[in-house]
């Protein structure tokens, strides 16, 4: 299979409020949705003022579809602009967002057009 992610960047605004977060919960803790048809092999999430990627956050092998994965934040990171990057375990190509912010984010979806061949995502 082909199938190539699209390397795009969004940069997400919300005027939205976030509903009051559960006690014990940094306020960038956030959903993410597999919806894309594939496996993801790795995720990253970033400070949007780095320049590093740093460790895969997956902890594990693969991401199915149709999975849901708990991404939590140590109460001490205080930023709430955020990129996140996935990786497809088929053929190893990407997709980034960039500037999300995850203090009024508390769940995200990705999915993947075949025929338009991009990746997309969805901020609840």
């Amino acid at each position: 299979m082909a199938m190539r992610a699209l390397l795009g960047s969004m940069v997400v605004v919300s005027s939205m409020a976030m509903s009051a977060m559960a006690w014990g919960q940094a306020k960038q803790d956030f959903t993410l949705v597999n919806k894309t048809g594939y496996a993801l092999s790795e995720v990253y999430v970033a400070p949007s003022k780095s320049d590093d990627w740093e460790s895969d956050i997956l902890g594990r092998d693969l991401m199915p579809d149709g999975e849901a994965f708990e991404i939590s934040f140590d109460w001490a990171d205080k930023s709430c602009f955020w990129d996140l990057k996935v990786i497809y375990h088929d053929d190893n190509s990407s997709a980034v967002w960039y500037g999300i912010d995850l203090c009024t984010v508390s769940k995200i979806t990705i999915k993947y057009n075949r025929a338009t061949d991009t990746t997309s995502a969805s901020f609840d």
